[in-house]
């Protein structure tokens, strides 16, 4: 069953939904029916700063020498951390590179898994994430079938499904379409896919394209990894973005002409983008999983 939100009575095509993000764009206000919801209050909410360690490492780019490669992704398993968790660069290859390190002392791995798999379902359940930057999400029928079935497991619901999302990464408002993988598609040693090493996972493929969009516009995939582990300080989340790779065959694949790079703008923007919305969601997912969470439909 869809939830009965008259937002959701009727599902967009993919070119009703392209057509609907310019407006959305623009953030306008909640409708009625999005503030009778019984989690807006939380788009109301005061957004807290963003880490300021952080931020202050994304202001200028790191060793590229230092930064991993997509094909070295297994060693996000090994005990300790990498010379980098926390900056950005371009690579010498002209691919970027995004690193980003927060402790989260509240939550937990089964929130990760639930939000992941409950926030796709509806526009404002996105937007209350980081409502300064987050405009709008869709999935396909397919992908909401697969959301909401109750047969599956809440950290398996999001493999294969693609969220189309409508967010400014401090570069202006694009639309972003993201593929979710299983981390064993995505390319880890499920070998060693265990506790300590992991506890939560949530990546994949992504493609940004401007809202509006010109002949000019410069558009790249990018590999997105979010991986989560238990610490004796909380839930640790480490962030990986490869800006200008995309999987071939099962294996990440550079997809940037000779001499062509990502712009240093483009990757700074992510960088910053990623300290913002994950400073927010440290705070708020203990929250609102604590009214929410485990439900799919509210």
């Amino acid at each position: 069953m869809l939830p009965t939100t008259p937002e959701h009575s009727a599902q967009k095509n993919f070119k009703e939904w392209q057509a609907s993000t310019r407006p959305k764009s623009m953030r306008p206000a909640l409708t009625p029916e999005e503030e009778a919801r019984p989690f807006s209050s939380y788009y109301h909410e005061s957004i807290p700063r963003p880490e300021p360690v952080n931020m202050a490492m994304m202001e200028s780019p790191c060793d590229p020498a230092k930064a991993i490669l997509p094909h070295q992704m297994n060693e996000l398993l090994d005990p300790g951390h990498l010379d980098v968790e926390i900056g950005w660069c371009i690579l010498p290859n002209g691919a970027g590179f995004i690193a980003n390190r927060m402790v989260y002392p509240d939550a937990t791995a089964d929130m990760i898994d639930w939000w992941f798999a409950w926030h796709p379902l509806e526009d404002l359940r996105y937007r209350i994430w980081y409502p300064p930057q987050h405009a709008g999400i869709m999935v396909s029928p397919m992908g909401r079938r697969r959301l909401l079935d109750p047969s599956i497991p809440m950290a398996e619901k999001n493999w294969g499904v693609t969220h189309h999302v409508t967010e400014n990464c401090n570069n202006g408002m694009d639309n972003v379409d993201i593929q979710f993988m299983s981390p064993k598609d995505f390319g880890f040693d499920m070998d060693r896919w265990k506790q300590p090493y992991v506890s939560a996972f949530a990546g994949g493929a992504g493609w940004a394209v401007s809202v509006d969009k010109t002949d000019e516009s410069i558009t790249a995939p990018a590999l997105m990894c979010h991986i989560f582990r238990d610490t004796p300080e909380g839930l640790e989340h480490r962030t990986r973005f490869w800006m200008g790779y995309r999987f071939s065959a099962g294996r990440p694949e550079l997809s940037l002409p000779p001499g062509v790079q990502v712009p240093v703008k483009a990757v700074q923007g992510l960088a910053r983008h990623n300290v913002m919305e994950f400073t927010r969601f440290k705070h708020f997912l203990p929250r609102i999983y604590a009214e929410f969470g485990g439900r799919m439909e509210v």
